[in-house]
């Protein structure tokens, strides 16, 4: 069969009157875990890319049709590199949209390098990391984890409690919070550790009770976070100075689709993202927001130039901004991060209640930029006798 010529521009306007619409089929991956103890943020993600394809190919004035290859890789880090590299060899597919873990990210960029790949990130980081092969289509660290900490110091002290799922996530934003805690004058009060699915949390309940904390940092994962914030809950029912007005639970990757999962227990507690749904909302969390915004701008460059890889999208994002779900926003050439509202919300009754945003926040993923006096304000002098 002799294959379908190609339409000209981004869309095929020009044979609507024909009542024909011809469409070039790009195949993307799809990589994300449909089980797992982070599997509603990874729900929320695939969810998101599947109604921007679905949106996208239903668009008769849209060139292309994108065809999903779809592996699932069990929210086993070892599958990831794995499958992605299956991605590329059964299929036609170039690009694709997934990961959830940092670890699973790390874990795939080799693949991608070999094969001159793309994967569009759609989940907040810990930053210090580019890579011509990844668009990193959510917050970094000075658009999460900073702002979150200059709302939060003023407000309630310095002196922070630091909680971590045990890998990489956990570990290197604990790192950043560490430095931003001494920048504000503040103290850490312990840092602790659960490995990925642990619900145990007695022990740490027990050490925020006795170090008596101005905040804590949640930087805990999927169920794991949500049996600590259970348990947190009870303690503040038993000691008014762990109460959410008192010490709140501060996070960078919680949104409304884990909402469900944490019931009474999350509510008053803070988190930050570029997106919160509004009621009636478009989308269920920030990650089903970022991951429908990666398919739009990948397919509003892939429409211009169906073979474009690294290199020709690099020189896109330098030229254009993209109208998304997210707003319009640019991605930085070099770092090919995103520019991101920057919103901060305290859980209410079943969705997050607006207290800050700022819109169109540049990337800063090595805080190059971050100013502690700008921050935090300039500290204060010690008398020294």
């Amino acid at each position: 069969m002799p294959r379908m010529p190609r339409p000209s521009g981004a869309g095929c306007g020009a044979l609507l009157f024909l009542g024909i619409c011809l469409k070039r089929r790009i195949e993307i991956g799809i990589l994300y875990s449909r089980s797992g103890s982070y599997q509603l943020v990874s729900d929320a993600c695939r969810m998101g890319a599947m109604r921007a394809i679905a949106d996208i190919n239903a668009d008769r004035q849209h060139g292309i049709e994108l065809v999903p290859v779809e592996r699932d890789p069990q929210s086993n880090a070892d599958r990831y590199a794995t499958l992605c590299e299956d991605i590329f060899k059964t299929s036609s597919a170039r690009h694709v949209v997934g990961c959830v873990t940092s670890w699973s990210r790390k874990e795939t960029i080799p693949v991608l390098e070999k094969a001159g790949g793309m994967l569009w990130y759609a989940c907040p980081y810990e930053g210090f990391e580019a890579n011509e092969h990844v668009v990193y289509m959510h917050a970094c660290p000075n658009q999460h984890l900073v702002p979150l900490m200059a709302h939060v110091v003023p407000r309630f002290g310095a002196n922070g409690f630091l909680l971590g799922s045990n890998y990489i996530w956990g570990w290197e934003m604990n790192r950043v919070a560490r430095d931003l805690i001494a920048d504000a004058g503040g103290k850490v009060l312990g840092e602790r550790y659960l490995r990925i699915g642990e619900t145990d949390v007695t022990r740490l309940i027990a050490e925020i009770r006795a170090t008596r904390p101005n905040f804590i940092l949640n930087n805990l994962i999927g169920t794991s976070s949500y049996a600590f914030l259970a348990a947190y809950r009870d303690l503040g029912h038993e000691d008014a100075a762990f109460s959410p007005e008192t010490c709140p639970v501060i996070s960078c990757n919680l949104t409304e689709g884990e909402l469900p999962a944490i019931g009474e227990s999350g509510k008053g507690h803070l988190s930050v993202g570029p997106y919160f749904a509004p009621r009636p909302a478009a989308f269920a969390s920030s990650f089903e927001a970022s991951a429908y915004a990666s398919v739009q701008v990948m397919a509003d460059v892939l429409s211009h130039d169906a073979d474009a890889g690294p290199t020709e999208f690099s020189k896109a994002f330098a030229e254009r901004r993209f109208s998304t779900r997210l707003g319009p926003i640019a991605i930085d050439a070099h770092s090919q991060h995103a520019t991101l509202p920057v919103i901060i919300g305290r859980i209410a009754d079943g969705f997050f209640e607006v207290v800050s945003r700022e819109d169109e926040v540049a990337p800063d993923p090595y805080l190059s930029r971050y100013d502690p006096a700008k921050t935090f304000g300039r500290p204060r002098l010690r008398v020294v006798s």
